[in-house]
């Protein structure tokens, strides 16, 4: 057993003694957190902007920090990039994390010299839960890799410009860097496509023993080595025994991905952001991540269905239910106030306070008032492929037609499979019957005849690559929205799938 199994067993204990203190007092350390953000955040340009000396409750908070998105924390933003300091934190950022929005086109999210520790910290902390609960730290000593955007860095007014992943690269402690790959020279291969052909020659000669990345990418890894040496991941990787993963959910990929692999190994699901790391898998035997409470941000959350309603109430962490949706509000020491994260979460547990993340709140099917959300596409998919064991999913997204040149409107699904299910009509209608029994809005609009049945549309392999490609964006951090209530997306696909 190597130095770094053997070192990494009693940080493990020491990290997971350490969270007890707040894990079972979530309240009182949320209140400590935002106690904490205003006194940082009271002298800067925002805190002026919004009286933030004179807060001191929660509902004095609510009442001077409203709800934003990028756009309306942009003008901030751009002070900053002007080259103002103490305007949403004190200082200035260490880096810009650039990510692309929906809406906004590029944007720039602050991480300061007092939030690095939340992006660097948890992924450490969840890797050393993993050890505490399973014992497996001899993964440590072999080699591990990390399918990430580039780590090469910009600079504008003195502060670093950089994807996350890219930004979190240059964290990766010393005493792991020796056995991280890939190396630094291939990592900065802009074309995905090229850089990925890197990998695999570096990599595949090598004892791997961690894999960490978005599932699909890392399902392409996977397929481009079996294509080279026609054997299954385990008799490439022997040593291969954790998945790291996060960004998407892991059902639709986990069939396909483990018959890849070939044996069973441990997966850890993480749920990091560019504005801030939110939770992690903290145990292999209960369902949700655990929800990181002491990490430099005081969350709120909002119920998802009244997100878009004038007042909606602003819950803390004591306030929530289980098994309801929420949009996720973070406020953090890297200057995002009253920040809309877009994601949508729901807590399975409260002792201590686990959640599922179930989507986007902007991503979703309502063409006709029917509001269907990722979680209920992700569920039927589920559903439909357990009555059809022998289908493999290698991605999906789910529009409206709303003006069909014929009948009634419909939601079409388009999917890619890696095996089709034998009765693709029979597989179709399970996905319809099961989002009908999840959806109540959408089983009336069926039954009233206002619908007719989803219509299913198989694309061709390698048509979500090719669509991604064509925007930009393919392979990194980037994925591929579930649902859309536009067909901007799914047009996109058939184009590129009718282009082979």
């Amino acid at each position: 057993m190597g130095i770094r199994s053997v070192v990494s067993k009693p940080l493990a204990k020491w990290v997971v003694e350490r969270q007890q203190t707040w894990m079972y007092a979530p309240a009182q350390t949320q209140q400590r957190w935002l106690q904490q953000l205003i006194a940082g955040g009271k002298h800067t340009v925002f805190g002026r902007d919004h009286q933030l000396h004179e807060v001191q409750t929660v509902d004095e908070f609510r009442q001077a920090v409203p709800i934003r998105d990028y756009e309306g924390l942009k003008p901030y933003i751009e002070q900053i990039l002007a080259g103002d300091e103490n305007v949403l934190w004190k200082g200035k950022p260490l880096y810009f994390a650039k990510t692309s929005g929906t809406t906004s086109g590029t944007k720039y999210i602050p991480i300061t010299r007092d939030s690095i520790p939340n992006h660097i910290n948890s992924a450490r902390d969840a890797l050393l839960n993993y050890i505490h609960q399973t014992g497996n730290s001899g993964f440590l000593d072999k080699k591990l890799i990390f399918l990430s955007g580039s780590p090469e860095l910009t600079q504008k007014t003195g502060i670093n410009i950089g994807r996350l992943s890219g930004i979190a690269n240059h964290h990766v402690p010393a005493y792991l860097r020796t056995n991280q790959l890939p190396s630094y020279e291939t990592n900065v291969i802009d074309d995905w496509e090229t850089k990925l052909e890197r990998i695999i020659d570096e990599t595949l000669t090598q004892p791997m023993s961690l894999i960490s990345g978005i599932p699909p990418w890392v399902q392409m890894y996977f397929d481009r080595i079996q294509e080279r040496t026609g054997k299954l991941i385990k008799d490439v990787f022997p040593d291969f025994s954790v998945f790291v993963y996060g960004g998407v959910n892991f059902e639709p990929y986990r069939a396909k991905l483990f018959e890849s692999i070939g044996k069973r190994v441990d997966s850890i699901e993480t749920y990091p952001a560019s504005e801030g790391f939110i939770a992690f898998q903290d145990t292999q035997d209960q369902e949700g991540l655990l929800l990181l409470l002491d990490s430099g941000i005081f969350f709120e959350f909002i119920a998802a269905d009244e997100y878009f309603s004038e007042n909606p109430r602003r819950l803390t962490i004591d306030e929530v239910e289980l098994g309801k949706n929420y949009a996720v509000i973070i406020n953090n020491n890297a200057g995002l106030w009253g920040y809309s994260l877009g994601d949508t979460v729901k807590f399975v547990s409260r002792e201590p306070y686990r959640l599922l993340v179930t989507g986007r709140i902007k991503h979703f099917i309502s063409a006709f008032g029917e509001h269907v959300i990722g979680e209920e596409v992700e569920k039927a998919l589920q559903y439909a492929m357990q009555q059809h064991p022998e289908t493999e999913v290698v991605e999906f997204t789910v529009a409206p037609m709303v003006s069909p040149a014929e009948g009634l409107p419909y939601h079409e699904w388009l999917i890619e499979f890696a095996t089709p299910p034998n009765d693709v009509t029979s597989f179709g209608k399970h996905l319809d019957e099961r989002l009908a029994k999840l959806n109540v809005y959408y089983d009336d609009l069926i039954t009233g005849s206002i619908l007719q049945p989803l219509k299913l549309t198989s694309l061709s392999r390698g048509s979500f690559q090719r669509y991604m490609k064509s925007q930009g964006k393919l392979g990194g951090q980037n994925k591929v929205p579930r649902l859309a209530n536009d067909r901007n997306i799914a047009e996109g696909l058939l184009e590129v799938n009718q282009s082979v």
